[in-house]
C-alpha cells in the first residue's frame, strides 16, 4: 500500500478545521513554516 503524506495530512487539517475551526491559523502558519523550512534547506527533491 503506497500512500502519500500529503493527502493525509491534508485530511486530517481538514477533519480538524471542521471541529474546532479556530485551529485554521495554527495548521496554516505550521504549514507554511515547514515548507519554507524545506525550501531554505534544501529538500526541494523530496517527494510529499
Amino acid at each position: 500500500m503506497n500512500l502519500s503524506i500529503g493527502p493525509l495530512v491534508a485530511l486530517i487539517a481538514g477533519i480538524l478545521i471542521l471541529v474546532m475551526p479556530r485551529l485554521l491559523n495554527y495548521i496554516v502558519a505550521l504549514y507554511l513554516i515547514v515548507i519554507g523550512v524545506l525550501g531554505l534547506v534544501g529538500a526541494h527533491n523530496l517527494s510529499l
